[in-house]
């Protein structure tokens, strides 16, 4: 009968024409259920043999699933509703089912077609498509809305994830794009402040300086790197800036070998590194230390920069630049799982410290 009525997926491929008429659970459906139909009629003690109504059903079926596939598609923009389109031509679609077997069992045996049993059989077919099958087709008309919907607003959260992924890798971009400069124009500074005393180690850190931007440049541009990579470019920093105040700066660095291979944004370690030196070593008459450790516990990555310079001017004034887009480059990073605070250390020097999710590269 109108069972035929399956429903089609909706989806971005979603089938057209026949392939969409006659789909393959369609198929199955309407098949199935006329022939459960067929096998029902004949139990009627005038029935004609089962292979007959099995066979009048099975050509009712047929018909009321075209027709539903028909109207699902055409016309292209319908001046009725579309689901009155398929229910009316379902309810057609019954009769002409009904007569297009009743002529191909005339063709096979004219006497037995026009016999009382076939007849009968045949008019309680109708009878029984036309109340049934306008409901199977408003049920499946149901299914395939709530599919659609749920097609719909599954492509629409896609659709938002993907906008919201390319938001937030533009923002990280422009906050690696910010500490750039802020760190190379941080560090010509230093240089200059050598050249203008006249010092004999410009030349020679100007030199590594070079040499250091030329390994350090090609790795802001990534998206993640590893604290191993980023433990060299500290050190890397600290020895230059050991060059030019080599009796007002000791540093020492420590990381776990299961630290390693974590991922970090690229100048993570760099950053906290920089802010200790300008704003903590380079001020104090005295110089300072600088201590950088990183380990794994458990599935959490701890680093800790303690410097023993003038410590915080003002407590409680927040983050400077460099240490505020650090913090929202981790948390674009991790999800918003991801915590820097600073500290003052008594009498003197800040501890900053970063904790965020183990993640191997």
């Amino acid at each position: 009968m109108s069972s035929a009525l399956g429903h089609p997926q909706v989806m971005h491929d979603r089938p057209r024409g026949v392939a969409l008429a006659f789909g393959w659970r369609r198929l199955s459906l309407a098949l199935g259920v006329s022939i459960l139909f067929g096998a029902a009629n004949s139990l009627a003690s005038s029935a004609p043999p089962v292979q007959v109504t099995i066979a009048h059903a099975v050509a009712v079926g047929l018909a009321t699933m075209l027709a539903f596939g028909l109207f699902e598609q055409w016309p292209a923009k319908p001046r009725l509703p579309r689901w009155v389109l398929q229910v009316v031509g379902v309810m057609i679609a019954v009769p002409i089912g009904a007569l297009l077997a009743h002529s191909v069992s005339m063709a096979i045996d004219i006497h037995s077609a026009h016999a009382d049993p076939q007849m009968r059989g045949l008019m309680v077919l109708m009878v029984e498509g036309l109340l049934i099958a306008p409901w199977v087709a408003v049920a499946a008309m149901l299914q395939q809305r709530d599919i659609f919907a749920r097609d719909q607003a599954l492509a629409f959260e896609l659709e938002r994830s993907e906008f919201e992924r390319k938001a937030l890798d533009t923002r990280m971009r422009l906050l690696q794009a910010q500490v750039k400069p802020h760190f190379l124009f941080n560090t010509l500074a230093n240089v200059q402040a050598l050249v203008d005393a006249g010092s004999p180690q410009a030349s020679q850190v100007l030199a590594n300086l070079i040499t250091y931007l030329r390994a350090a440049v090609p790795r802001m541009h990534a998206a993640m790197t590893m604290l191993a990579e980023e433990l060299e470019l500290v050190r890397a920093y600290l020895e230059l800036m050991q060059m030019r105040m080599p009796d007002r700066l000791q540093f020492s660095l420590r990381i776990e070998p299961a630290a390693s291979k974590l991922q970090c944004p690229p100048m993570t370690l760099l950053t906290l590194v920089e802010n200790a030196v300008q704003h903590g070593i380079d001020p104090s008459e005295e110089g300072g230390r600088i201590d950088v450790d990183v380990w794994l516990r458990d599935d959490r990555c701890l680093v800790r920069v303690i410097d023993t310079g003038v410590g915080l001017k003002t407590p409680g004034t927040g983050l400077g630049t460099g240490l505020s887009t650090l913090r929202e480059r981790m948390q674009l990073a991790f999800g918003g799982d991801a915590q820097l605070n600073l500290t003052e250390i008594q009498p003197r020097g800040v501890s900053a410290e970063l904790n965020f999710p183990a993640r191997p590269a």
